[in-house]
Order: structure tokens, then sequence, then C-alpha cells
């Protein structure tokens, strides 16, 4: 299948490895971006865009990545704090006076104030009704004595670090994210869709039952509850509605392009979203061993998986958006077609060879 897009020279290989990774993808599409060398060097895409494979993949297409939304949520926080107009060491009390588990800001920037399972039953719509998920999510007794553990909040990141930046600034997470990170730095990603962005939304596909099966192998018992309730977040008939492309979810319900996700960890990197000691703040390890929620060994910075010099963050089915310092770029990836991240481990590669750096294991 073939990809389209813009490489130098130097990395044309890389569009003709996602041409490759398209060929053994059902469903719809996905898209690849990176910067190097200060500018963008890959910016390709290809595929389909709707589950009918009928609508190509295009330039403007934007799709949901899951939880590579959780570092545009958690910077509206960390840029809210360099202005001083937040303090991380704070409780949360102090801007969400509702809010009951004995929580700092830095507490939820890092996964670990315990808030990642509602303790009873809710239903799907509660995900498009904001104050009523606040209400039940302030109220909420937390899993662990903040602090003591870590475990990612997989549905509510987003509401938590959101309801703090509306608490404090009055605009919601995806208004602030708009007017203050990616408006200024051109980048296509936002929470909340309208109309017209709805229209070039990639459907997501490959969410059937052996893929929510798959997820649940070898995972703690608490991660049931913290990805299943309220139901919906792996269903296509929602993630795929008006409703849910409406609403505002940022811990999973970004919607963007590669482009975006790529110059995201660029700008950061520029210091133009945060200042170099804020941004040296966030991806500091706060918090490294067992995950309570997924069960593997992870270390969270302030919004950031970390990795040895990389930082960023995937989500569920296989998109990805980072930064790899040691060797000086970012990258995007984002996918219509949820699977693994073998076909992003595929494309990173051959980027990698490019540079003539060793692969990834």
């Amino acid at each position: 299948m073939e990809a389209h897009g813009f490489t130098e020279p130097r990395f044309d290989a890389v569009r003709d490895c996602l041409a490759g990774v398209l060929d053994g993808q059902p469903g719809t599409g996905a898209a690849f971006a990176a910067w190097f060398d200060g500018r963008r060097v890959v910016d390709v895409w290809g595929g389909y865009a709707d589950a009918a494979r009928t609508r190509p993949w295009e330039s403007a297409s934007i799709v949901q990545p899951y939880s590579v939304s959780k570092p545009f949520a958690a910077v509206c926080v960390l840029h809210l704090a360099g202005q001083g107009r937040l303090d991380l060491d704070a409780p949360v009390q102090r801007y969400w006076p509702e809010f009951r588990a004995p929580a700092t800001v830095r507490h939820v920037l890092a996964h670990q104030a315990g808030i990642v399972a509602l303790a009873q039953p809710a239903p799907t719509a509660v995900f498009y009704d904001w104050d009523e998920m606040c209400r039940l999510l302030a109220a909420q007794e937390p899993e662990w004595e903040p602090g003591t553990a870590h475990g990612e909040s997989a549905q509510f990141y987003g509401h938590l670090t959101g309801e703090l930046v509306r608490r404090v600034d009055g605009r919601g997470p995806g208004e602030y994210l708009r007017a203050e990170i990616c408006g200024p730095n051109d980048l296509d990603f936002q929470f909340g869709l309208g109309p017209a962005d709805q229209a070039r939304t990639v459907d997501l596909t490959g969410l059937d039952d052996g893929f929510r099966a798959s997820l649940l192998e070898g995972k703690p018992p608490l991660f049931e509850r913290a990805v299943m309730n309220p139901p919906g977040a792996l269903d296509p008939a929602v993630v795929n509605g008006a409703a849910w492309r409406a609403a505002e979810i940022p811990a999973i319900n970004g919607h963007g392009t590669a482009r975006a996700v790529a110059g995201f960890y660029h700008a950061l990197e520029e210091g133009r979203i945060l200042s170099k000691a804020m941004l040296a703040e966030a991806i500091t390890v706060h918090a490294s061993g067992p995950d309570a929620i997924f069960g593997d060994d992870a270390s969270w910075g302030l919004g950031f998986g970390l990795d040895g010099s990389d930082y960023g963050m995937g989500g569920i089915g296989g998109s990805y958006g980072g930064t790899n310092q040691a060797a000086g770029y970012t990258i995007g990836y984002v996918t219509g077609c949820a699977g693994t991240f073998g076909p992003l481990t595929t494309i990173e590669n051959e980027f990698r060879r490019c540079l003539g750096l060793p692969p990834l294991e």
C-alpha cells in the first residue's frame, strides 16, 4: 500500500517502511513524523480513514491515539505552574476543595494519587458529563495512600489534571490547550471536536473481543476496574461516535496528526512550551517500579513515561509520541488500527538505521 507525504532524501526508506506496515494492517491506516537536527525530516501517512476502507487517510486526517493524549493534558498544568499560578506541591484541595484524596498536584501528575478506578459502576454517558465525572472522582477514596505507590490513571488522568486547570484558570483543558499550547505552536491536536474536525477523523478499528481480551492477559485485578468502568473506551461504536469525539476526555480522547505529536515534543525540546527548568523537572523520575494498573515496571515523571533518555507516552492500540534525547530526535506515530507496538518499533528502527543508529530491542 502506498504511503504519502514528505521525507528528506536521507529518510526515503522510512516512507517505504510505513508502506510495508500498511500492507499488513487491516482496518484503517497510520502516520509517522519525526524531527531531527532542528527540522521536520519525516511526515508520512497512508491507508484508509474509515472502517469501510473507502476514504483515504490524508494529510489533515486526525485520529485518537489513546494515552498519547496524557502529556498534552499534563503540560497544561505544568504551564500554569511555570507561570506561578499553581503550586505543584500544594494539596489538590487548595484548588479543588471537594477533592477527597489527600494528594498533591505533583502526586496527580506522577500517577501517584491513587484515583484510578470508580468504586461503583458508572454508565458510558458519564464520559460526556464533565461535572459529573469530576464529582465522582472528587468523592472517590484512593486505591493507595497518595505518594506511596503509582499506577496509571488510565481513564481519569485528564479529568484530574483538567479540573485543576479549570479551577485555576477558568478555561477547560480543551480551550486551554488550544489557546496556550497547540495554537501558538501550530499543532493540530485537540480535545473536543466540532463538526468540521469530526469530518476528518479516522475511524478506530481492531477494537474487537480478541483485542480486549488480550489487554487483560497478565494484568493485575485493578486493571479491569480502571479501564472498563465506565464502559465504552474500547468499544468502536462508542469511540467512533459523535458524542465521544465531541467530549473532552483528555486521558485518552485527544485527536491529532502524527505531525502534531512529533511537533509537540520538538517544541518542548526547544523550550517553546515549558521553560527548560520546568521540562527538566517534568522528565525527572518521580515514581518507579511495578505499575499498580498495568503490572509492568514503569517510571513516571510529571505526565511523561520515562525510559532512560527517552520521555513520552504510548497509547493502547500502538500509537506513541516522544523524545530520544540521546539521539536528538522526536517522533509521533498514530494508528487507526489497534494492535501492538510492533509496527512502531519497525518504523522507528528504520528511522534509526537512516541515522546510523543501532536498532531498538
